[in-house]
């Protein structure tokens, strides 16, 4: 599933979704609606969700919103997109901001690596394989930094923050891809 959910709507407009882009809390708009709520606020901010009130810092758009750059009205609010993606796609955000972000990252990165359509650059899909296998390894190993032989529950707190790690690294490695992808060169 590559766009909003069939039978719903934009919640800034309520109309259908035209050019329909997702946000980094999963939440679909139109282009045109979400960069309103965005110039209606601070233009050195990013938005905030209309429905969860998240900082808005990624704004995704949908397979058939990325094919219709040839109309003109349509060219012109991706262009404002990446611009906004630009802006605030790579500020530096706390931990409780990338943990918010890790369910739509990891769902958009996991559809990408299945699907033989999209292309991930062989290096990207190289990392995450190998961070997982490395994550793998220790987590099921015997060998531990906090032993669950000797500490019992507690034990498993080193590997829970190995696991972590793993997550908020690939997250970050693919937040860095969406950003390059949907946030144009800086030029």
């Amino acid at each position: 599933m590559d766009g909003p959910p069939v039978n719903d709507c934009c919640s800034i407009c309520h109309g259908n979704f035209h050019l329909p882009h997702q946000a980094n809390c999963s939440h679909w708009y139109c282009g045109n609606c979400i960069l309103q709520v965005w110039n209606h606020g601070s233009a050195l901010q990013p938005c905030r969700c209309p429905l969860c009130r998240r900082q808005i810092t990624l704004l995704v758009p949908s397979q058939a919103s990325s094919q219709q750059v040839h109309d003109p009205e349509a060219s012109q609010i991706l262009r404002r997109i990446e611009s906004y993606n630009r802006l605030f796609g790579s500020q530096s955000a706390g931990l409780g901001q990338r943990l918010q972000d890790l369910p739509f990252l990891l769902k958009r990165l996991f559809r990408e690596l299945m699907d033989p359509q999209r292309s991930l650059p062989f290096v990207i899909k190289a990392r995450v394989y190998l961070a997982l296998i490395s994550t793998a390894i220790y987590v099921l190993s015997p060998v531990d930094i906090i032993p669950e032989a000797l500490f019992g529950v507690l034990g498993l707190l080193d590997d829970v923050i190995i696991a972590l790690i793993f997550f908020l690294h690939v997250g970050t490695l693919y937040r860095a891809i969406l950003v390059r992808r949907y946030g144009g060169s800086s030029t």
